[in-house]
């Protein structure tokens, strides 16, 4: 059982009590969590999962080894997966449609908001690179016609070529797309489109977990005071102020 399904009883219990606060003591709470048990199976599944989805392909093969976890994957994609990210990240956009076409033609064949997402990407390096013809060429040739058939398209084509605008253009109000921030945005994207194709799920399950997690305590604190966890990092149960 999952600690949120784990939080979740305890939530289900305390409704139940009057609508006055309950003081849960360390005592008490420990004993409820000790109460469920985790088998240790489900929880190398979680990390194998983690590992599988964020990429980290020679952290799971130890995992594999040492745990005797078998990913719901072949590992031997990840490494293709994480070169397309990488390509992205790095601004080799071209490089990254070509290894995404190698891996799964089909994936920006039937995905028309990644595949424009990634010639935009293209065109945001066009811009940073200031080759001002060639972006207005290749942004008339590949992504007006786009923008012609899909309103928001057309909104975020407007909203990159206005970066030739301004000569400051780190500064300047659409300058946000030349950050770091929105290559990671776009590989990200074709990374979960990627993970999607292979019948994988594209977020892990874990940072799903810890988000359901903090939503079951903000549901208690109204219901009760008692040992909760405040850093999500160490997990340690903080004594509830009296």
């Amino acid at each position: 059982m999952s600690l949120f399904w784990i939080v979740l009883r305890q939530l289900a219990e305390i409704e139940a009590m009057a609508t006055s606060k309950k003081l849960i003591t360390r005592e008490e709470w420990e004993k409820k969590l000790s109460d469920v048990k985790i088998k240790k199976e489900d929880m190398n599944k979680l990390v194998m999962n983690f590992l599988v989805t964020e990429g980290f392909v020679d952290v799971a093969e130890k995992f594999r080894k040492e745990s005797g976890t078998e990913p719901d994957i072949d590992l031997a994609t990840i490494s293709d997966r994480m070169a397309v990210k990488k390509a992205v990240q790095s601004g080799n956009v071209e490089d990254a449609i070509e290894k995404v076409n190698d891996l799964n033609p089909e994936i920006l064949d039937t995905n028309p908001q990644l595949f424009f997402h990634l010639q935009q990407q293209r065109l945001i390096e066009l811009i940073r690179n200031g080759k001002v013809e060639e972006a207005l060429e290749f942004a008339q040739e590949e992504l007006a016609p786009r923008g012609e058939e899909n309103i928001a398209f057309l909104e975020e084509l407007e909203r990159t070529v206005a970066l030739l605008a301004f000569e400051d253009v780190a500064n300047c109000p659409v300058g946000d797309l030349l950050d770091i921030s929105q290559r990671l945005k776009t590989a990200s994207e074709v990374n979960a489109a990627i993970l999607t194709s292979q019948s994988h799920e594209k977020d892990p399950k874990l940072p799903s977990l810890l988000k359901m997690l903090v939503w079951a305590q903000n549901q208690l604190d109204e219901k009760a005071a008692y040992p909760r966890i405040t850093n999500l990092s160490t997990a340690n149960l903080e004594d509830p102020a009296v």
